[in-house]
């Protein structure tokens, strides 16, 4: 199997578990943070969906220069919204990878801020962050469901939740 594949397959199964974590988000629970450093909880949810497009950026970009491009995050209300948002940033993200070659993974790409470096990969290792981050951040998603008694849908296998013991 090929790099370019990999990638689309394990961006498509992160999207599958992404999308069963989504479809949970409460109602009335936006502004919710377990701590006040933390974010709050649609900012959370909205962050993640978010990533899913970052292949596309990542591969039709050699940096992002927050300085030059303000990051406004998108502004989103409720799970539906969380949903078409993942939707498209999945396709955003998949279709970049289905029309990329191999050549395109091997170029730098770097996060910076008025031309200061902040961090720097190459494509391939960009785009592997990203996925590390749809990771990390759904596991905290996670923490803030259970610290809400909404019941985990199973991830990598299955959660205390998904199955009956």
């Amino acid at each position: 199997m090929d790099t370019l594949q990999q990638l689309k397959a394990e961006l498509a199964n992160e999207y599958q578990i992404t999308r069963n974590f989504i479809a949970l988000f409460p109602v009335g629970k936006n502004q919710y943070a377990p701590h006040q450093k933390s974010m709050k909880m649609m900012r959370l949810a909205t962050h993640i969906v978010e990533v899913f497009e970052w292949p596309s950026t990542v591969l039709k970009t050699s940096e992002l220069d927050f300085a030059k491009v303000p990051y406004v995050p998108t502004s989103l209300a409720t799970s539906e919204d969380l949903l078409k948002k993942l939707d498209e940033a999945y396709e955003a993200g998949i279709d970049a990878l289905e029309k990329a070659q191999e050549s395109d993974l091997t170029g730098n790409w770097a996060i910076k801020n008025d031309g200061h470096i902040l961090a720097s990969w190459s494509k391939y290792e960009a785009i592997r962050h990203a996925l590390n981050q749809i990771t990390h951040h759904r596991a905290q998603l996670g923490v803030y469901y259970r610290l809400n008694d909404i019941p985990l849908p199973a991830s990598y296998g299955p959660s205390a939740d998904s199955q009956n013991f």
